[in-house]
C-alpha cells in the first residue's frame, strides 16, 4: 500500500519540528510512488526557489528509488549517463530527497526537503523518515 495522507502528513510535521530545530524554513513535499505530489508545506519564511526544488527531489527519490543524491554519481559529468538530470522534467540530484519504503523494501512513496543547505536538507528530511514506521 502506498503511503497515506496521515503518514504523509505526518512526515510534514516532523519534517518540520526538524527543520524549526534547526533554524531552517524549508519547503516540504511528499510523493506518492507515481511521484504524484501527496502533502506539501512551505514554512513561513522559505524561499520561493526551493518549492520546485523540494517537489524534484522527492521526485528523484521516488522514479529511482534511492535518496537523490545517489542519482548524481550516473549523471555528473563524465558518468554513464552524463545529462540524466534533464530527464524526467528535470530531476535534483542532491541531497534531501528520500525514497520511503516498507518493511518489504517496496516503494510507498518520497520525500523532498529543500530551503537550508544541502547538508541541513537531508538532515531534515532523514530526521522526519527516520520518525516514522513504514509498515505494510
Amino acid at each position: 500500500m502506498d503511503l497515506d495522507l496521515q503518514q504523509a502528513t505526518r512526515l510534514i510535521e516532523r519534517a518540520k519540528a526538524a527543520a524549526a530545530d534547526t533554524g531552517v524554513p524549508v519547503i516540504i513535499a511528499v510523493v506518492d510512488p507515481g511521484t504524484n505530489l501527496k502533502a506539501f508545506a512551505r514554512m513561513d519564511g522559505a524561499v520561493l526557489g526551493s518549492i520546485d526544488i523540494a517537489i524534484k527531489k522527492a521526485k528523484t527519490a521516488a522514479l529511482f528509488e534511492c535518496n537523490s543524491e545517489d542519482v548524481w554519481e550516473y549523471c555528473k559529468p563524465g558518468a554513464p549517463a552524463h545529462g540524466l538530470e534533464l530527464s524526467n522534467g528535470g530531476l535534483a540530484p542532491f541531497a534531501g530527497g528520500i525514497a520511503i519504503k516498507d518493511r518489504n523494501g517496496k516503494l510507498i512513496g518520497a520525500l523532498g526537503v529543500s530551503g537550508g543547505s544541502v547538508n541541513q536538507d537531508q538532515a531534515i528530511a532523514k530526521a522526519a523518515v527516520d520518525a516514522i514506521e513504514f509498515n505494510s
